[in-house]
């Protein structure tokens, strides 16, 4: 584990080098981010779930001791089991990303809070977010060698189309911050096609066929381990895809972090 890496995760500064424009963005970025947190600070907060008084927090600590946390899951899909070892189903079938860091069990109240960045536009809820995804992840990078260390953090793309609607990708909301605590550069190399219908709307068996061949990738990945993000996993095949996009571009290792994991209806 690199000495840059754990200071990386104690004191939550990202260090990598960067663009100027790049890091011009990612400055303004720090800086609003830095002017909403002094105005939570200055002005009492209400949680965002039971509208208790929360600090400066989007959630009250109460609200947060009762979420619903992910915990013995198969390290690979990240779906309950017995212990922490790898499930039955990803020893048969293993899925091309090597494991899933998860926060969450994709239940109420945990949908809601990620419903209302995803479809409200309340990128406050990102911050939120991001904070309990990053403790997950550093949780689970400081209990692995350096071989399997993740080096940059990719964001699960929205297609243009998609995204010019939602104006803004959550993903990617996400994705930047945790990097931003981990001590991980982000990089910008997976595009989503065009087109296909979106995966809230299709049955679980259907998802895998909508996103097939959905990513492609622009950049030469041979050797990068890469931490690939998103909101929730619910059957995994947008991962999949994604990753199978990477792979293909020559990425040596990756692992899915995403805020939430749905499970299956007879697990639910």
């Amino acid at each position: 584990m690199s000495n840059r890496i754990m200071r990386s995760l104690d004191s939550g500064v990202m260090s990598a080098p960067r663009g100027a424009a790049v890091e011009a963005h990612a400055g303004l970025r720090r800086l609003v981010g830095r002017a909403v947190r002094a105005c939570r600070k200055a002005l009492p907060q209400a949680c965002a779930l039971c509208v208790a008084p929360a600090g400066d927090a989007l959630v009250c600590s109460a609200c947060a001791a009762a979420l619903a946390r992910l915990r013995d899951a198969c390290p690979v899909c990240a779906l309950p089991g017995e212990g922490t070892s790898v499930c039955g189903r990803c020893l048969l079938h293993p899925p091309p990303f090597a494991a899933t860091v998860a926060a969450f069990v994709y239940a109420f109240p945990v949908d809601r809070l990620l419903q209302q960045l995803k479809y409200g536009g309340r990128l406050a809820f990102a911050d939120w977010a991001a904070a309990e995804l990053a403790v997950a992840a550093a949780t689970a990078l400081r209990a692995r060698g350096d071989g399997e260390w993740p080096d940059r953090v990719i964001a699960v793309p929205l297609s243009a189309t998609r995204q010019r609607e939602r104006g803004f990708n959550q993903a990617h909301e996400i994705a930047a911050r945790v990097a931003a605590s981990v001590g991980l550069p982000v990089a910008h190399s997976l595009l989503r096609v065009e087109g296909g219908v979106p995966q809230a709307a299709l049955r679980w068996s259907a998802r895998a066929k909508n996103v097939r061949g959905a990513f492609s990738c622009h950049t030469n990945l041979g050797g990068a381990r890469i931490a690939l993000v998103d909101d929730v996993m619910t059957t995994g095949a947008t991962l999949a895809a994604a990753t199978a996009a990477l792979r293909g571009a020559g990425a040596t290792r990756v692992e899915c972090w995403v805020v939430a994991r749905t499970l299956p209806p007879a697990a639910a």
